[in-house]
């Protein structure tokens, strides 16, 4: 469950490296020659502290490791102004990335700042709880020069949909989420994506507000029913095969629970930036019992993100962030994704910036993120990696070359011989600059480094103000009622939101998609243009993202 820091014995960071003589020649080259390396050791590790220093407010990230030594005086550690230019937490399974991300979270929220992180295991909880000291981390403590003192943190517990017992339940409504993050959770192709955008442009023109599945379900079954195909016509119409299609996933995406995550109260994502005191509230995402469901928890990771971009206002350089943003298990945001939602992606995290939220990633392997993306994120730290394939060869070998060149390390070695907690640093400076690289041993975290008791996980969930306000689902009037009252009143039976429209079967030959509008217009640069226009009147902010209710 958790990857706690264990701290291998080293030797004395104060004692000098011998350095290897004939027997003959020990006794009168000794002195000299264990005074020459020990301080050209020295020297390395304060010049590459030198580049981490700071004149303001810092998170410390531990101690510079050379040639075996650990140096406490020589500190590694992020500036607290530089935590929006984004960063990567990456390496193997077991190599300590989650401590870090608690680690990084707790000097935030000492600071101030408000945190949102994905909690894929519950190994975050321990936030909530303070640590216990014990052999290891007072090892650790003394050779990486920190003063560690057992700490708890404000913590609020959130889960997708409405299984209360693991957090105020995070609800979005369909229009807020969007097609294009929609789209992305189906796993629909380009065309079905354009289709989709088409009936979300034609429900916000009608004014069907789309809350929940059941409502999307009877606007795809109205437009492609003989009462509402005629809606369609000026815009092209959408063919009764892709709709079936667009109709049966999002069917099983609400026969798989999805129906839980879109509906109203949708979440204010405003409430992320609260704080209780001095401290910043580290708001965690339970999604433990949702791995399953990867392709919906990391896209509504991405709606939250969005929204925020949306609502927050620009604050450019401050000397500390609003926000700092955790994506875990980051891989699963960009497998499958469609170059729009790529594009989407690479935008947001690029803008989001002069919002003041800082984003960091946390992933096996930097490769999981796409260059365009990893090429903003200033902050690296990278746990080991493992080489054993032809395929982590080659991750490991453009690793390498994302970091700055360095005399101290041999970076292709290095990154395979890390201890557990160890990683290697480069961070920007205040002066906006690459650090030097560090080979760094980190401190323990101060809370926790298990889940948190189940006591204390069921109080905190319980008596959260959040629960209060987000706990209980709404179901008012909006597209599914509206249409059912409109075909009823014509005197026609209202379309079942779970029909779907049953394509025509050619003769003697196997089923053809048919192209009544959609696929055919598509290829005209006219209907190309007209899309954009479309799709500019959904994309209220730049995922298409819709403005929730006030």
């Amino acid at each position: 469950m958790s990857e706690q820091q264990d701290a291998p014995t080293q030797p004395d960071p104060k004692a000098e490296p011998q350095a290897a003589t004939p027997p003959a020649a020990e006794a009168a080259a000794q002195s000299e020659g264990s005074a020459s390396t020990a301080s050209k050791t020295s020297d390395t590790a304060a010049k590459i502290a030198a580049g981490y220093a700071a004149d303001g407010a810092a998170l410390r990230l531990g101690a510079v490791v050379h040639d075996g030594q650990v140096y406490p005086d020589a500190q590694v550690q992020i500036p607290l102004s530089m935590m929006n230019r984004h960063g990567l937490i990456a390496g193997a399974t077991g190599t300590g990335k989650t401590k870090t991300l608690q680690l990084i979270a707790e000097q935030l929220s000492d600071a101030g700042v408000p945190v949102f992180a994905a909690d894929m295991k519950s190994d975050l909880s321990g936030l909530a709880q303070a640590g216990e000291s014990n052999d290891k981390i007072t090892e650790r403590s003394a050779q990486v020069g920190d003063d560690w003192k057992a700490t708890a943190y404000p913590v609020e517990f959130y889960s997708l949909g409405g299984d209360k017992s693991q957090g105020t339940p995070l609800r979005a409504t369909v229009t807020a989420f969007g097609p294009l993050l929609l789209s992305k959770v189906l796993g629909l192709n380009e065309t079905q994506e354009s289709s989709l955008q088409l009936m979300f442009h034609w429900a916000d023109q009608k004014g069907l507000p789309l809350l929940d599945l059941k409502d999307l379900k009877s606007v795809i079954s109205y437009l492609t029913s003989d009462a509402g195909k005629s809606e369609l016509e000026g815009i092209g119409g959408v063919s009764k095969q892709t709709a079936g299609v667009i109709l049966r996933e999002v069917s099983g995406l609400e026969n798989s629970g999805g129906d839980q995550f879109f509906g109203e109260p949708e979440f204010d994502t405003m409430d992320l930036l609260a704080t209780r005191g001095s401290q910043g509230v580290i708001s965690l995402i339970e999604l433990a019992k949702v791995q399953d469901k990867p392709q919906l928890f990391s896209t509504f990771l991405m709606w939250l993100l969005a929204d925020l971009y949306a609502d927050l206002p620009e604050v450019g350089d401050a000397d500390k962030p609003k926000l700092v943003f955790f994506f875990d298990e980051a891989h699963l945001l960009f497998n499958g994704a469609s170059k729009a939602f790529l594009d989407q992606v690479t935008q947001t995290v690029r803008l989001v910036r002069s919002k003041g939220v800082g984003v960091f990633f946390v992933t096996q392997r930097p490769t999981d993120v796409p260059a365009d993306v990893l090429a903003q994120l200033g902050n690296r730290v990278q746990h080991a990696l493992r080489a054993f394939t032809p395929d982590d060869a080659t991750a490991l070998a453009k690793t390498v070359k994302t970091y700055p060149k360095t005399d101290a390390y041999d970076l292709e070695q290095a990154l395979t011989q890390l201890g557990i907690g160890e990683a290697i640093v480069t961070v920007m400076s205040e002066k906006g600059a690459p650090t030097p690289v560090a080979w760094t041993r980190l401190p323990a975290p101060r809370s926790a480094m298990e889940p948190a008791s189940a006591q204390t996980f069921t109080q905190l969930v319980e008596g959260s103000g959040q629960m209060k306000k987000y706990g209980e689902a709404i179901d008012r009037e909006s597209a599914y009622e509206k249409l059912a009252k409109k075909t009823q009143g014509a005197g026609e039976e209202a379309p079942r939101p779970g029909d779907a429209p049953a394509p025509k079967q050619p003769k003697g030959r196997a089923a053809k998609e048919e192209k009544s509008g959609v696929e055919e217009f598509f290829d005209n640069a006219a209907v190309k243009q007209f899309m954009r226009s479309a799709a500019s009147a959904i994309a209220r902010n730049i995922f298409g993202t819709g403005r929730r209710r006030r």
